[in-house]
Formats: C-alpha cells, structure tokens, sequence
C-alpha cells in the first residue's frame, strides 16, 4: 500500500552521488525539495520542485527513446521472434521526438499539471522561443541516422538473435542491491548469460559520443551481479558497453581491487550526504539554504532548477 510519508526513504545511487558533488543546491532540490510535489495539497515550492525535476533536454529526451524502443525491440523478439527492419525504427525514434516537441511547444498547462506524464524541454522552458536550437536539432537528426542500424548489427543484438546458448534475464529495469543495509539503485539495460562459455553478459547502450567509462558503475553491475546470481567467479562477468553513434562495442572485466573502491566510494559519500541531514532516521534534510550553490555559473545556466536559485 502506497504510503505518503513526509521525507523520502534513503538510499544511494552514482547519479546521486554525482548531483551532490557538483552542487549541494542541485542536490537538495532534485532528492528532497520536490518530494510530495506531486501531491494535490503539496507546498507551491514542492510541486513548482517536482515540475522542474521532470524537465529533460534533446540529448537525454533522444537518449530515453532509443533505450525504451531497444527493451521493446528485444522483449518482442524474445515472444515472436520478428525483428523490425531500420527504417521503422527510425519512424518510431522519428515520431517519439515530434512528440516531444509538441507537448513542449503546446502542452505548458497540462506539462504542470502532470509534468511526469508530460515531456519539456529545458531548450524550450529556459528558452526564448518555442524553436529548438538549431544545432541540436542537426546533431540529433544524425543520431537517428546510425543508431538505429547500429543497434541491430550490434555485438549484442547479433548474440540474441544468431547464438542458440543464449539465457536472457533481465532487461531495463531499477535493480536494488544492498551494500549492508543500505540500499542501492542500479539500472541494467540488459543481462543475459551464454551458457556455452558460462558467462554473464551486461550490455549498456550508449548514445552519446565515447567517453571514458565509469568504473564504479561497472562495478556497481558487477556487485549487483554478485549479489543476486550464482556467478562463480568475477572473470566471468563481462560488461560490454555498445556505442550506437560509433557502432563499437568495448567489454570490461573488472577485479576485487575495484570492488573494493566503489564500496568505500559509497561508505564516504554517505557520510558527506549525512552532513545534510537534520535527522538521519528518517532523512530530514538541513534547511535550504545550508545546501551551498555551485559557484560555476555557466553550470547554472542547464540545471533544471535555474529559476529557483535566479528568480
């Protein structure tokens, strides 16, 4: 039974972790500010929060797409065995996005009423007209282009559909893990195992350009892995992340040494979200305004929460 409760439960994730180091402010807004803002009784600071919390940008809108249209691709596959060709997959990405630009472009009053049900963008609700930059609109209709080929000529994707020793579990869904008795989000976007090699496959689509991987997200997949699966031993974990603008796919195999890292990385970045805290049993914050700005202004500019800090 859903309960309302005054602050939100604890718990640890990277992005969390993240939020707080780049801006205190940011941090308090996006994990406490904007709960409850959902509620019809909610304080005018908590629902105008949660709105803001909701906003997304063209890269992360395009980014939401393809994920939900590969778990979608992939779950179908696995019921019928049919796989759509490129060219309607990129309708669907195509037509996701005109969606998008409407309902920011002709939705503001149903976006606050239901701003989770309803996409904006922060192009749009920070911008000074309801056009999308120019440029951004260029590089996604690139993205669009490759990433759609690309996912079905995929390491992965050609696994699924051509290897018979191929043991699908679990796909696109908020994992929890606990590191003692905290807990721990993590986000699999698909596990599988070849049972010909006993090994445990994580594929992690990407679709932004290349960057140097994260090794405690790796490791916080590996831990999950660990946690919930009879896996004998690390070196059978392998984690491969899939770059759909490249077309690339590059694996990981990761040791204790780094397990070990992201499990003190945690314990420290708990103690610092702690300091927040007015009570950590049941996670009262600290008034706003101990919650310290950025003093990068230029990151100011792309946080969804500009307004509340630049009235």
């Amino acid at each position: 039974m859903f309960e309302i409760k005054t602050y939100p439960e604890f718990s640890w994730s990277l992005s969390r972790h993240k939020t707080l180091m780049h801006c205190a402010r940011q941090y308090a807004h996006q994990y406490y500010t904007s709960h409850n803002g959902w509620l019809k009784n909610a304080e005018p600071l908590s629902r105008h929060a949660y709105r803001l919390k909701n906003l997304t940008n063209l890269e992360m809108f395009f980014g939401s797409i393809v994920h939900d249209l590969i778990e979608n691709v992939i779950d179908n596959y696995l019921n019928t065995g049919w796989i759509p060709p490129e060219d309607e997959l990129r309708g669907r990405i195509r037509t996701s996005l005109n969606e998008g630009f409407l309902d920011s472009t002709r939705r503001m009053e149903q976006w606050k009423q239901k701003p989770k049900k309803t996409t904006m963008f922060h192009e749009i609700y920070y911008g000074s007209s309801n056009q999308l930059p120019e440029v951004k609109v260029e590089k996604i209709k690139g993205r669009m282009q490759t990433t759609a080929g690309h996912f079905l000529n995929s390491r992965t994707m050609q696994e699924l559909a051509y290897n018979e020793n191929i043991e699908f579990l679990e796909s696109e869904k908020f994992r929890i893990l606990y590191v003692g008795r905290l807990k721990v989000f993590v986000v699999l976007d698909l596990l599988y195992k070849d049972t010909a090699r006993d090994k445990w496959i994580i594929a992690d689509w990407k679709t932004g350009k290349k960057s140097e991987e994260d090794p405690y997200q790796l490791a916080l997949y590996a831990l999950y892995l660990l946690e919930n699966y009879e896996v004998d031993n690390l070196e059978d974990i392998i984690i491969r992340n899939e770059y759909l603008l490249e077309g690339e796919a590059v694996e990981h195999q990761l040791d204790h040494v780094t397990l070990e890292k992201v499990q003190e990385l945690i314990g420290s970045s708990v103690e610092r979200m702690t300091e927040y805290l007015e009570s950590p049993v049941d996670n009262q914050p600290l008034p706003l305004e101990e919650f310290p700005q950025t003093t990068d202004e230029n990151a100011c500019r792309f946080c969804n929460f500009y307004e509340l800090c630049f009235p």
